[in-house]
């Protein structure tokens, strides 16, 4: 038997790969399918299900192109209703692959399908568990995120998870390998832990979610300091119970490049918007105007599904050279598969076909310690946890997730500094503003990482744990 985590940092996100005697089982898979089907081939064996812990908010499965390409089944939980032919597991069930068998827990609480998978070896031992996002390490998952689709308030899908992690996980053998579907970093959790697999045993003594004295005190644990969703996540729930288009259909149309004219002609006859994946340093030197920076070395992703509100939107790419199919590809997990191609040769071709460009004013922290005077507006948009932690004294907590919220109450007459961490959050939130008319900033190269280095004054806030 060989279990794999195939862990996706950008996403937070771990698919699992399972081969016993020549037959596999694939959980929870993102949506481009080859490294599943290499991995098959490699080991000469046959995919017989692909399990799905729940309908996924934070990415979009490929488990209807991999059905597609191996015949596997596609199991969900009791309750599931996908518009496609699956099959629908009941609590309990027994599904055996090579010599090892599955065992299905119904665990609801986080969605009303949510399910764990029990690993059974060849001699009768429970071994793994494979806990969805049900239990993460540190933290269980949020409970907010079903409550339309299963008409209930957050605080009833809280006590079922409570009922779920007591009655089915609980109970379980300390030393039992848990695998959870995400880790620190996805909007699926609040406490997750760096780890990506742990026993059982030590969450038992660990999570704080797992050591509530009654349900009533998980309620209110788990509900404490949720942030809102990212507003992609409803639409990634409908594209994995509906379907969607293939991976390689949506790649082939968004990796195609296209010429300076036909690029500008497309920008000016559409609704696309321009995403610039290139890092913050480059970006700020020279961009083409109203486009928007995410970069693609960091968090990319769920940055675009938290900054661009709808997925259909039509997209047209600025990246690296030789970065341009693997930026399609990171925007098909999270279902924006609308881009309409990308500009050959990069932002070179752009300049030197003497078109118009645009640039953000930055300096250094040291510059900015030079420039710095009491009077001045400085906007922090890290989160706020971050903020509390440590920040500059007058600086202002305007998180970049609730940009939409609060960038139209900006003076665009009065001159403002603007950070994060490390620079690339505020070149993020650099690229909107200024898609938005407003331009009197500056913003702080290497972030609060830099700016500690200075002595401007900064206070300290030890902020009571929610946690325990």
């Amino acid at each position: 038997m060989k279990i794999e985590q195939i862990y996706t940092g950008c996403l937070a996100q771990g698919a699992y790969y399972v081969v016993s005697n020549n037959e596999a089982f694939i959980i929870d898979p993102l949506r481009e399918t080859q490294p599943y089907m290499e991995r098959l081939k490699k080991d000469n064996a046959e995919l017989k299900y692909i399990f799905e812990t729940h309908f996924h908010a934070d990415f979009v499965s490929g488990h209807l192109d991999l059905s597609k390409k191996t015949g596997a089944q596609i199991v969900y939980g009791p309750t599931a209703n996908p518009s496609f032919d699956t099959l629908i597991a009941t609590d309990n069930q027994i599904f055996t692959i090579g010599n090892i068998t599955i065992k299905v827990l119904h665990t609801p609480g986080h969605t009303m399908e949510s399910i764990s998978l029990l690993l059974i070896d060849v001699n009768g031992k429970e071994t793994a568990l494979f806990s969805g996002d049900t239990l993460f390490l540190g933290d269980v998952g949020r409970p907010d995120l079903a409550q339309k689709a299963a008409n209930m308030t957050q605080e009833e899908l809280a006590g079922i998870l409570y009922d779920s992690l007591q009655n089915k996980i609980m109970p379980l053998s300390d030393d039992i390998i848990v695998y959870p579907a995400h880790g620190a970093g996805s909007a699926c959790g609040k406490n997750m832990q760096k780890e990506t697999m742990d026993t059982l045993g030590n969450q038992k003594k660990s999570n704080y979610a797992l050591n509530q004295p009654n349900k009533e005190a998980f309620i209110a644990a788990v509900l404490d300091g949720l942030s809102a969703p990212p507003s992609y996540f409803g639409m990634n729930v409908a594209m994995n119970k509906s379907g969607y288009e293939s991976f390689e259909t949506v790649l082939k149309k968004g990796n195609h490049p296209l010429t300076v004219e036909e690029f500008e002609q497309i920008a000016e006859d559409s609704s696309a918007l321009i995403l610039d994946t290139r890092n913050a340093e480059d970006f700020h030197k020279a961009f083409i105007p109203n486009a928007i920076n995410i970069g693609l070395k960091g968090d990319f992703a769920p940055w675009v599904g938290a900054m661009i509100v709808d997925v259909q939107q039509p997209i047209l790419l600025v990246c690296d050279n030789n970065c341009e199919e693997e930026t399609v590809t990171r925007l098909s997990r999270v279902g924006f598969d609308n881009v309409l191609g990308y500009l050959k040769g990069g932002m070179d071709t752009w300049k030197n076909a003497g078109k118009e460009f645009d640039s953000i004013d930055r300096i250094s922290a040291a510059a900015f310690e030079k420039k710095y005077s009491e009077n001045a507006k400085i906007i922090d948009v890290r989160k706020e946890s971050e903020y509390s932690a440590e920040h500059l004294e007058i600086a202002e907590s305007l998180p970049l997730s609730d940009i939409n919220q609060w960038s139209a109450s900006l003076d665009k007459e009065k001159h403002f500094f603007l950070h994060c961490a490390g620079g690339y959050r505020s070149m993020i939130a650099a690229s909107i503003l200024n898609s938005r008319g407003i331009r009197n900033f500056t913003e702080i190269e290497g972030g609060f990482n830099k700016i500690k280095e200075t002595q401007i004054p900064k206070t300290t806030f030890v902020c009571p744990s929610t946690l325990k």
